[in-house]
């Protein structure tokens, strides 16, 4: 299904003005969702009780108040709140631009894609071209259903990420939370940056994970529709090994456990474990990637049914 924009926008860069459309970028439907019922079968719908009463309120009857003490609200109108409320503008106006790395990927909120629209396709070449020649990303205001946003327009290959920013007060410090920072040894740092070399990929292949509680709850539902007895799967088996304390023989364990998956074949016997002393030459071999079975599920044959197609 070709893909539908959610709203026409112009850029305002400089003197030239950009016609754009603006499409979501995430797809939030793509979940599982499960409705409430009865106990035979019904659904059910919501309602609004009244705390003092306990009466059912109507959404019309509804008012919308701000407590700003315990138990005691102003009361808005429908007409103040909407007076509040920022006009709305196709125009998106660039204020500045920055570094792209600037940006912590924490301010990150909504992402959307943004594409030329008629008469778009050159001004559109030409400010993605120049902010990857500069390596630097925009900054724009944007007033969309009622509410002034700080957005960050950067370029990508195919062409521009339209993201939605989070304002200062919507995030919260990490240094409210007081982390202790301890000293380690270069013995340690060592040890640490051998297995983050192990480990390392070159870039970040979003294709190589996938939804795996999603793909377990689609298949007890199509067991389900299907007659099919659902058993859980089995939990994985603890570890029953002595806990590791001392952070130099954890480092080495991971050393010794990341060389032994990677280097075994289809079918070998008990590995030795590596001397502890021997971890360059742990590090220096060469990786393969591990593969992760599936948890497997048994079921019980029934009756043949009719099978839930999936859109």
């Amino acid at each position: 299904m070709a893909a539908r924009s959610i709203a026409s926008l112009t850029l305002s860069f400089g003197l030239v003005s950009i016609p754009v459309k603006l499409y979501s970028a995430t797809d939030s439907a793509s979940g599982v969702g499960f409705n409430l019922l009865t106990p035979d079968g019904g659904r059910v719908k919501q309602q609004y009780i009244s705390e003092a009463s306990g009466e059912v309120v109507a959404r019309a009857d509804m008012k919308k108040g701000y407590e700003f003490e315990k138990g005691q609200f102003v009361v808005f109108t429908p007409d103040e709140l909407k007076a509040l409320e920022e006009g709305a503008s196709h125009v998106v106006e660039i204020v500045s631009f920055v570094p792209e790395k600037s940006v912590d990927p924490l301010y990150y909120d909504k992402a959307y894609f943004i594409a030329p629209d008629k008469r778009g396709g050159k001004p559109y070449s030409l400010l993605q071209q120049a902010m990857r020649d500069s390596e630097r990303c925009a900054l724009a205001k944007w007033s969309y259903k009622g509410k002034t946003r700080i957005v960050q327009i950067r370029p990508a290959e195919d062409g521009m990420v339209f993201q939605q920013l989070l304002f200062s007060d919507e995030v919260r410090a990490l240094g409210d939370l007081h982390i202790e920072h301890v000293t380690v040894s270069d013995t340690e740092l060592k040890l640490a940056r051998q297995i983050i070399d192990q480990v390392s990929e070159d870039a970040y292949d979003p294709t190589a994970y996938e939804d795996e509680e999603k793909k377990r709850i689609l298949e007890a539902i199509d067991g389900k529709i299907a007659g099919k007895q659902i058993v859980s799967p089995e939990a994985p088996a603890e570890d029953s090994g002595g806990q590791v304390i001392d952070l130099m023989e954890a480092l080495r364990a991971s050393l010794s456990a990341n060389k032994v998956k990677r280097a075994a074949p289809a079918k070998v016997p008990a590995a030795k474990k590596a001397p502890a002393g021997d971890v360059e030459a742990l590090a220096s071999k060469p990786r393969r990637p591990v593969k992760r079975a599936a948890p497997k599920v048994e079921v019980v044959e029934a009756p043949p049914a009719k099978v839930r197609v999936r859109k």
